[in-house]
Parts: C-alpha cells; sequence; structure tokens
C-alpha cells in the first residue's frame, strides 16, 4: 500500500496511468466500437475530419476510415511493444544475471558480446535483421526485441554485482542452495526495481522503431498499426497532413504516458533519487 501512495503523490505519474489506461480501453473496445477490418474501404477517400458524421477523424487516400484504424491500431501497436518489451528483458536478464553472478571469463565473453551489439545503432540493425529475414509482423516484433535487449543486460549485470556478496546470498550457498536457485529467486526478485522501471523505456522505443519501419514501408502492410498509418499518409502530406498527424499523436501520447508511469515507478521504488 505504502508503494501505490508514494506512487499517487505524484500529478505528472497519475496523468501518465490515466492517460496509458485510456489508450488500453481504446485497444480493448476496438473491435466492439469498430467490428470488421479496418482496412477495408469505408468511403470517399481523403475526407477531412468533422466533414461527416459518419467518419469523424475522415478518411485516408485509400478510403479507409482513420478513426477504426486509430482503434485497431492501438491494440496493435501496445501487442508489439509489449511483445518485444518481454523478449528484450528476457534475454537481457539471463545474460546480465550470468555476467554478474559468474564474473570473471563469463562476465568478459558476456559484455565483450553485449557491447557488439551496441556498437550499432538499434535501429540499423533492426534495418538489417527486415532486410534478411522479411518484414511480416511477428519478424518486427522479435528483430525489435532482440536488438533491444543490451541496455537491460548492463543493467541487470550492475545489479547482480552489487548483489551477489550480500549476507542473505552467502546464507544461501551456505546451505547449499544451486546457483540456478540463487541467480533467479533470491538474487533476482532484488534486482528487478530497475528493470521493471526501465521496460517503459523499451516499450516506448520499441512502438517508435515500428513506426520507423513502417513509413519507410519496411513494416508489414497487412496490419492496421499506427506506424502504417502513419507512413499511409506520406504521400499526401502536404494536403491532407491529418492522415499522418492523426496516428503520430496517438504515438506521441502512447510514448509521454509510458515515460511518465516509467518515471512514477522510478520515484516510487528509488526514493533516493528523489529530488527534495
Amino acid at each position: 500500500m505504502a508503494l501505490f501512495k508514494n506512487y499517487f503523490r505524484s500529478p505528472t505519474a497519475i496523468f501518465g496511468l490515466i492517460l496509458l489506461t485510456f489508450i488500453i480501453l481504446v485497444a480493448l473496445t476496438a473491435d466492439w466500437i469498430f467490428p470488421g477490418n479496418p482496412l477495408a474501404l469505408a468511403g470517399r477517400p481523403l475526407q477531412w475530419p468533422l466533414t461527416n458524421s459518419k467518419f469523424y477523424l475522415g478518411t485516408d487516400q485509400a478510403g479507409r476510415n482513420i478513426a477504426a484504424l486509430l482503434f485497431h491500431g492501438a491494440r496493435v501497436s501496445l501487442i508489439i511493444g509489449i511483445i518485444a518489451t518481454l523478449i528484450a528483458i528476457l534475454i537481457g536478464i539471463v545474460i546480465g544475471a550470468i555476467s554478474g553472478f559468474y564474473g570473471g571469463w563469463a562476465d568478459d565473453i558476456l559484455m565483450r558480446f553485449t557491447e557488439g551489439f551496441q556498437i550499432l545503432p538499434n535501429f540499423l540493425l533492426l534495418l538489417v535483421a527486415v532486410a534478411i529475414f522479411g518484414s511480416t509482423i511477428n519478424i518486427v516484433v522479435i528483430a525489435i526485441g532482440v536488438v533491444s535487449w543490451p541496455p537491460v543486460a548492463r543493467l541487470t549485470r550492475a545489479e547482480f554485482l552489487s548483489l551477489r556478496n550480500r549476507e542473505f546470498v552467502q546464507a544461501g550457498k551456505t546451505l547449499g542452495m544451486s546457483s540456478f536457485r540463487l541467480m533467479f529467486k533470491e538474487i533476482l526478485p532484488n534486482a528487478l526495481p530497475p528493470v521493471i522501471m526501465y521496460a517503459s523505456v523499451i516499450l516506448s522505443t520499441a512502438i517508435l522503431m515500428e513506426s520507423a519501419l513502417a513509413f519507410l514501408n519496411l513494416s508489414d502492410p497487412n496490419i492496421s498499426s499506427w506506424g502504417n498509418s502513419v507512413g499511409a499518409g506520406r504521400a499526401v502530406l502536404r494536403q491532407q497532413w491529418y492522415v499522418s498527424a492523426i496516428p503520430g499523436i496517438a504515438i506521441l501520447l502512447t510514448v509521454l504516458s509510458a515515460s511518465l508511469v516509467g518515471q512514477g515507478l522510478n520515484d516510487t521504488l528509488n526514493p533516493r533519487l528523489k529530488k527534495w
């Protein structure tokens, strides 16, 4: 209960949570409010918002309902962000835990491997992965997760290095606990808070990277993600800017809400970092 009280002391954290909850509700109600295929032709192309009561956010150049694309895109973009985040966290925790717990040659090898991933920008690695394996949504999500794990690994390693010599770990060794149990049942729960906080950064970055791929026509065109909606409006950006602007604003608000929630968790779980 104390954690909840600390979290709700921050107005920005509350705003971020409300905004993120609203976006999740939009995603959950997409099939109910806009049943059917959101990519199907709905009306006359390029109708401006508020000019047709049936299409209150207008239509794009293919005659698709932008509101339907927005609602269904919320679900797709959130799923992309969540799955990619889970992949990145899983890989990062395993590598960081082994590196930080054992140290020595294992630490050297795994950290050099991690640094190898960090030499090139994440998006460049993502472009290479998509070029080699294809641009289906499954490949895109896995690729985003795979290129996003190094910061998690370094963060987990740092936490393990600070915790592996604590009294409760030494007591576990004395009791004959296995290395696996010590790492993932004793140390990891105490090392998770900063990883959980960083998850909001990965979620935001994953949505932005998929949007960037879609803007370059390198994402899966058969899904109704916000990135595809932004990319589809590129051809009419000068005249009908709303086609790209509306999903772009949705991406902005989602990234903002995730960042505010992450900052709220940071202030809650790390009170020492608060500004006095």
